[in-house]
C-alpha cells in the first residue's frame, strides 16, 4: 500500500522549499482576506448565524490540504451549497434556531460519510454522468436563485427565501415599492465598485475594501442611514469540540439533500481540480482520493461545529493567480480565520447586510453561461437541450430536483446514443485498400452483390435489435443478387452475450439465403467473446479477416496469400 496515495501532504510535504512559502503566503492571506467576508455572507444564505461561516473555513481546510490530491483547490463555505442547505434544513427546523444549527452540523456528518465511502469503494466514475451542458445549466440555474434570494439584503425587504426562482420573483414584484432607500443605496454602490475593482484588476480584494467601506458608513454616518440592517455582534473565539447529536429519523429525513450536497460538492471540486491541474504538470486529480477528501473533511468539520463545505471556484482562481502551489497556502488562510475569530470580530458589529448581499451576487451571477448556451445550440441541438431542461428543471423546481433531473437525462441520452449508433455503409476508394463511407466519399464504388457495413459502437443488448433492423433492411435492399456481407467490426470494442447470439443466429438465417457473412477487423476482446460463445461450430476461421480487402479479395478471388497468415495467427491462439 502506497501511503502517499491514501495521504498526498506525505508527496509534496518532504520536498517543500522556502522558495515556494512566499507565493503560497501571499495566496493563502489574499485567500484569508476574500474568505472572511464570504464566509459571513454565506453563512447567512444557509440561515446560520455569522460565526458558522467562519467555523466551516477553519478544520475542512486543514483536512482537505492534508487528504486532498488537488494542491491548488480551496476549501470552505460557499453559496450553492449554503442555498441548498438553506433549502433542505428549514423544512425541519426555524432559520436560526438551535435546532436549525444542529441538524445543518449533523448534515456535514452525513455528507462527509456518504462522501467518504464513496471514495473508499471508488465510485468517483459518478462524475462520468455529470457532462458539461448538466454542469453548465444547473450551476447557471443555481447562480440566479442564489443571486435572486438575495434581493431581500441588497433591498432591505423581508422577500420570501425559496429555492424555486417563481415565487421569489413573485414576491419581489409584490413587494418592492416597500425597499429601503438607505439600504438600497448602499447596496447598489457596493455592486458597482466591486464590478469596477474586478475590471480594474482582479487580484484586488473587492470584498474587503466593500466591507470596510460598508462598515466605516454605517460606524460614523449610520444615524443619518434609517433601517440599515448589520450584522452586529458575532461571537469571539475558536469552536469547541463536539460530537452531533445522531438521530436516525433525522438522518433518513436529510438523505435526499445529503446526496444532493455529495453531488454538487464533488461535481464542483473536480471541475475546478481539472481546471487547475491543467495548468500545472506536478500532480494530477485523483477523483476517488477527491471524494475522500471532502468526507474527512466535511465529518471533521462537524465535530467543530462547520456545515456542509466544498471547493469555491472563485477562491480557488485566486489562490493559483496569486500563486499558491501547495496545502501551505490553506494553511495560512486557516491562520487568518483564527486571528478573526480571536481578536477581529467585534470589527464586523457595524457590517451592513446590503453589503454582503452585493458581494454575493456579483460572485454567482458570473457563473451564468449565456455564451456556452449560445455555442451549443450553434454545434450540438441534443446537448443544448440537456443543458436547458437541467437549467429549467433547477429553476423551477428546485436545487435538490435540478441535478437529479440533468443527470437522469445525461443517462437516458447515453442510452439513447448507444441504442442507436452510427451505422454506415462502406464502399471501395479506387485504386486502393481502403473503403469509406458511401455518404462522404461520393466517389466509393458500391458493388451490388457484396455489402460492407461498419457499426460504431459496441454490440450488446441495448442496440442489439436496432443492429439486426438496419442488416436487414440494407440487405433487403441489395435484392437477390447480394451474395456477401462483410462486418468491419473494427469500431466493435465491446460485444454481450445479446449481441453475440443475435450474430449467430443472422449468420445462421442469411446461411440459408445463401449469404456468406465475414467479420474484418475485429478486436481481440470482442473475437474472444465470439469464439467463447461457439461461434466456430457455424462458421469457420477463414470468416475472420485483418481488413475489409482481404475478406473482399479472398471472397472473390480465392486468394490465400493475405490471409493465411492471419487465420494461421487465430488458429495458434485459440487452439
Amino acid at each position: 500500500m502506497n501511503i502517499k496515495k491514501i495521504i498526498p501532504i506525505l508527496e509534496w510535504l518532504p520536498n517543500y522549499t522556502t522558495s515556494r512559502f512566499k507565493g503560497d503566503f501571499i495566496a493563502g492571506v489574499t485567500v484569508g482576506i476574500i474568505l472572511i467576508p464570504q464566509g459571513i455572507a454565506y453563512a447567512l444564505i444557509a440561515g446560520l448565524p455569522p460565526i458558522y461561516g467562519l467555523y466551516s473555513a477553519l478544520v475542512p481546510q486543514i483536512m482537505y490540504a492534508i487528504f486532498g490530491s488537488s494542491r491548488q483547490v480551496a476549501i470552505g463555505p460557499v453559496a450553492m451549497d449554503s442555498l441548498i442547505v438553506a433549502a433542505g434544513v428549514s423544512t425541519l427546523a426555524l432559520v436560526g434556531s438551535e435546532s436549525y444549527i444542529a441538524i445543518a452540523i449533523l448534515l456535514a456528518l452525513v455528507v462527509g460519510a456518504i462522501q467518504f465511502l464513496m471514495g473508499v469503494f471508488r465510485l468517483g466514475f459518478i462524475v462520468n454522468f455529470l457532462s458539461k451542458p448538466v454542469i453548465t445549466g444547473f450551476t447557471s440555474a443555481a447562480a440566479l436563485i442564489i443571486g435572486f434570494n438575495q434581493f431581500r439584503n441588497l433591498f432591505g425587504v423581508d422577500f420570501v427565501r425559496s429555492n424555486q426562482i417563481q415565487y421569489v420573483i413573485e414576491d419581489i414584484w409584490n413587494n418592492i415599492s416597500g425597499l429601503n432607500i438607505h439600504t438600497t443605496f448602499i447596496g447598489i454602490i457596493a455592486v458597482v465598485i466591486i464590478i469596477v475593482l474586478r475590471k480594474v484588476n482582479k487580484k484586488i480584494p473587492n470584498a474587503l475594501i466593500v466591507v470596510v467601506l460598508g462598515i466605516l458608513t454605517i460606524k460614523y454616518l449610520g444615524k443619518y442611514l434609517i433601517g440599515v440592517a448589520i450584522i452586529e455582534d458575532i461571537p469571539s473565539g475558536l469552536p469547541s469540540f463536539s460530537i452531533p447529536e445522531i438521530d436516525l429519523d433525522q438522518i433518513k429525513e436529510l438523505l435526499p439533500i445529503a446526496l444532493t450536497l455529495v453531488l454538487v460538492g464533488f461535481l464542483e471540486t473536480i471541475s475546478i481540480g481539472k481546471s487547475l491541474e491543467s495548468k500545472q504538470d506536478e500532480y494530477r486529480i485523483r477523483p476517488n482520493q477527491e471524494l475522500i477528501a471532502l468526507g474527512v473533511s466535511n465529518m471533521a468539520g462537524s465535530l467543530f461545529k462547520a456545515y456542509p463545505s466544498t471547493s469555491s471556484f472563485s477562491r480557488s482562481a485566486i489562490n493559483q493567480e496569486s500563486g499558491g502551489t501547495t496545502g501551505v497556502s490553506a494553511m495560512v488562510s486557516v491562520a487568518m480565520i483564527i486571528l478573526t475569530l480571536l481578536f477581529l470580530t467585534p470589527i464586523f458589529y457595524f457590517l451592513p447586510k446590503t453589503i454582503l448581499a452585493a458581494i454575493i451576487i456579483v460572485a454567482v451571477f458570473g457563473l451564468v453561461k449565456v455564451k456556452e448556451g449560445v455555442y451549443l445550440w450553434k454545434t450540438n441541438r441534443l446537448d443544448f437541450f440537456l443543458l436547458l431542461t437541467t437549467f429549467l428543471s433547477t429553476l423551477f423546481l428546485g436545487i435538490e430536483y435540478g441535478i437529479f433531473v440533468g443527470v437522469g437525462m445525461s443517462i437516458i441520452i447515453l442510452i439513447f446514443r448507444t441504442s442507436k449508433p452510427y451505422v454506415a455503409v462502406l464502399g471501395a476508394v479506387p485504386d486502393s485498400d481502403f473503403y469509406k463511407n458511401k455518404e462522404r466519399f461520393k466517389n466509393v464504388v458500391i458493388e451490388d452483390n457484396l455489402l460492407v457495413l461498419r457499426f460504431d459502437a459496441q454490440l450488446f443488448f441495448a442496440n442489439a435489435s436496432y443492429f439486426r433492423d438496419n442488416l436487414d433492411d440494407l440487405a433487403s435492399k441489395k435484392g437477390e443478387q447480394l451474395k456477401l456481407i462483410v462486418l468491419d467490426a473494427e469500431s466493435i470494442n465491446r460485444v454481450d452475450s445479446t449481441g453475440v447470439d443475435m450474430l449467430m443466429e443472422r449468420i445462421q438465417f442469411y446461411k440459408k439465403k445463401g449469404i456468406t457473412i465475414y467479420f474484418a477487423g475485429v478486436k481481440g476482446p470482442v473475437r474472444d467473446a465470439l469464439f467463447r460463445a461457439g461461434i466456430l461450430n457455424i462458421i469457420d476461421i477463414n470468416h475472420f479477416f485483418m481488413n475489409i480487402f482481404t475478406a473482399v479479395k479472398f471472397y472473390k478471388t480465392g486468394d490465400r496469400e493475405h490471409q493465411k497468415k492471419y487465420a494461421e495467427y487465430i488458429h495458434q491462439t485459440y487452439k
